[in-house]
């Protein structure tokens, strides 16, 4: 054999050298093929990613941030095959690198349900969106003006502007309360007069006053009646629709103007008392 090998077929070139000539031009060509394939695989890659991400783009209503996160998925799975291909090439068996990732992935997948859980609660989210950057919610048991949806959690701005984090995992599984996702809100006070005063007085002022306020609706049309005759006074439930915007200012502001009217038209504001009786 050892003859064989340094027995010289032509010019000096020997079955040994042809043979080396074979495994170094089988070497170049895959490593040429590989190049191919991991360039053509980054092309294909971004592509892929950007054509995702192009998508939530050109639509309005769809979510950035749950098309790049897509986006992303995509990119990373092409890679992922473009690395096996590449294995392939230098003849490489992949079958059981794959099992091995799965076995991996499975093991990860254990270790992290709560983040996955979080992840993809926070696609729901962003998927069926019920709500958006900018909403007044409560969720979790915590109120506050959304500034942020990412794929793991929440951030709220509370009304007196501290963050609150919250995973996403805990917001999809409970009840949501949306305070902005309708234009309107329907305001509503109860202003007691005491059992003396002129209702029909009582009411002409609580409603002129209210009705004076540009931020008061006339439809739906406003609501005043007595609504309840209590221990120390005669109740007025008043319902007024307003602006989403304008609910919470509205609201604290109209208590203010219909006391300060109902004092002016001379309609007393009953106050609870007691009468103390001497036995003796």
């Amino acid at each position: 054999m050892q003859n064989l090998m340094t027995t010289e077929l032509w010019n000096g070139t020997t079955l040994a050298d042809v043979l080396t000539l074979q495994f170094l031009a089988t070497i170049a060509g895959s490593f040429v093929g590989a190049l191919a394939i991991v360039l053509g695989g980054f092309f294909l890659a971004s592509w892929a990613r950007n054509r995702v991400i192009g998508l939530s783009r050109r639509y309005g209503r769809l979510d950035a941030t749950l098309f790049s996160f897509l986006g992303n998925i995509l990119r990373y799975v092409i890679l992922a095959f473009a690395a096996l291909f590449v294995l392939n090439t230098f003849g490489i068996q992949t079958t059981s690198i794959v099992a091995v990732i799965g076995a991996a992935g499975l093991a990860i997948g254990l270790a992290l349900q709560g983040t996955l859980s979080n992840v993809a609660a926070g696609v729901m989210i962003i998927l069926f969106r019920p709500f958006k950057n900018g909403d007044f919610v409560e969720v979790a048991g915590q109120m506050g003006t959304v500034q942020e949806i990412s794929l793991n959690c929440t951030e709220l701005s509370s009304l007196d502007n501290v963050q609150i984090i919250i995973p996403n995992s805990q917001v999809w599984g409970n009840v949501i309360t949306n305070y902005s996702a309708y234009a309107t809100r329907r305001a509503e006070w109860v202003f007691g007069v005491s059992y003396g005063a002129d209702l029909k007085r009582a009411e002409g002022i609580i409603r002129d006053t209210i009705m004076a306020d540009p931020r008061s609706m006339t439809e739906p049309a406003p609501f005043v009646q007595v609504n309840n005759l209590g221990d120390f006074s005669v109740d007025f439930l008043v319902r007024v629709w307003c602006s989403s915007d304008d609910y919470f200012q509205y609201q604290a502001d109209m208590k203010r103007a219909v006391k300060e009217a109902l004092d002016a038209g001379g309609v007393e504001i009953p106050f609870p008392t007691r009468t103390m009786i001497n036995a003796a």
